[in-house]
């Protein structure tokens, strides 16, 4: 497994963005959170909670998606990408 920061437009590591590459594929995680999964087979996952959290959140999730919120928000409704819960947390209980 490897972590790495983020590197954004300008080129720079992005603090607290983390790109963590996986044998299974590569995950994009925000802070504390994971917000998306990118297998090397099958469909993207989003986390259900997590995916839109904040602007911040979605800035970078859009970078590391390659898209803006609506697409992401399309490939969602037509079933393109999965929500799932990628952080282990009962969301009831949050």
């Amino acid at each position: 497994m490897r972590v790495r920061n983020m590197i954004g437009h300008s080129g720079r590591e992005i603090a607290n963005q983390f790109i963590i590459e996986s044998k299974d594929g590569v995950y994009f995680q925000s802070y504390n959170a994971v917000i998306a999964f990118k297998p090397y087979s099958g469909k993207t996952q989003l986390d259900s909670a997590f995916w839109d959290y904040s602007r911040t959140t979605g800035k970078y999730r859009n970078l590391f998606l390659g898209e803006t919120k609506e697409e992401t928000e399309r490939k969602i409704k037509d079933g393109v990408y999965l929500l799932n819960n990628l952080n282990g947390v009962d969301y009831e209980r949050v």
